[in-house]
Parts: structure tokens; C-alpha cells; sequence
């Protein structure tokens, strides 16, 4: 980035490359993990708006721990083992990715508003751009990408 004062040209040093805020929390599965899971993102979303600026309101802040809570939720009732989730944020969005043992794929059910329970990935996916599900070597990662610049 260059900016230009009284017609000079002064390098700013800006236009270098940031690396996103990148945080991670392994969590055995013992009762109180989700809440801290969760305490752990909101933590995450301070630290953002403090190294990155990043304007993050209430709604969003919230959105972002439904995500949190959700899918770690899934980790914790599916997989036979631990879980981790890793968060990694710049001042634009937050992806929320989990960890976890279980190689089963999460289902999406279908709306209904019938249904009792099983309505996290569809949450999940009403939230959030983007939702991906990979095997990985240990059992799967599903990965949410949210925008912060959402009302």
C-alpha cells in the first residue's frame, strides 16, 4: 500500500501478507466441554477484534457460538474419542472447524419443524457460507467458513 502526502510517495510497509488469527482446543468429552468450547470462541472473537479490528456485532458473535455449539454437540455425541476444534479468522470471517474420531458422515435432515432433535446441520448450514464435511486420517473434519460482515 502507498499512500500519497502533499504529492510524496510514502511506503507504508501494509501490503505485506497477514497471516489469519489461528486458535485450537482439544476437548476429551467429559461433561462441560460444549460450554467451554464455547468460552473458547468468544475468547477467539475478542482476540480477533483486537489484533484484526474486526467489527464483530451481536448477532453475529451469536450465530458464530450457535455454529461452535452445534457442531461440537455432534463431535461429542458421535465420535468414540476426543475432538478438536480449530478456529482461524481475519476481519472479513471465521471458519469453525471440529475434529473428531467418528468416520460416519453427518446427515442433513430435511426441514421439519415437526422433528424432535437432529437439527444441528441444518442450522448449521442456515448460518453459515459454506459447510464442508472430509474424511480425514483419524475420522472427520467439518468445517463451517461465516462471515462477519453479516447484519
Amino acid at each position: 500500500m502507498i499512500e500519497h502526502l502533499d504529492g510524496a510517495v510514502i511506503p507504508t510497509g501494509f501490503d505485506v501478507p497477514v497471516e489469519p488469527l489461528r486458535r485450537a482446543a482439544h476437548y476429551t468429552g467429559e461433561p462441560g466441554c460444549i460450554a467451554e468450547a464455547r468460552s473458547f470462541a468468544s475468547l477467539f472473537l475478542d482476540q480477533l477484534r483486537t489484533e484484526w479490528c474486526a467489527s464483530i456485532g451481536p448477532r453475529v458473535e451469536g450465530a458464530l457460538l450457535l455454529v461452535v455449539s452445534e457442531l461440537v454437540t455432534n463431535a461429542d455425541r458421535h465420535s468414540r474419542g476426543p475432538y478438536i476444534l480449530e478456529l482461524e479468522g481475519t476481519d472479513a470471517s471465521v471458519t469453525v472447524a471440529v475434529y473428531d474420531s467418528s468416520a460416519a458422515v453427518p446427515r442433513r435432515f430435511p426441514r421439519d419443524p415437526e422433528r424432535v432433535g437432529r437439527h444441528g446441520l441444518e442450522i448449521v448450514h442456515a448460518l453459515a457460507q459454506t459447510v464442508t464435511v472430509e474424511r480425514v486420517p483419524v475420522g472427520k473434519r467439518v468445517r463451517a467458513v461465516m462471515s462477519l460482515n453479516d447484519a
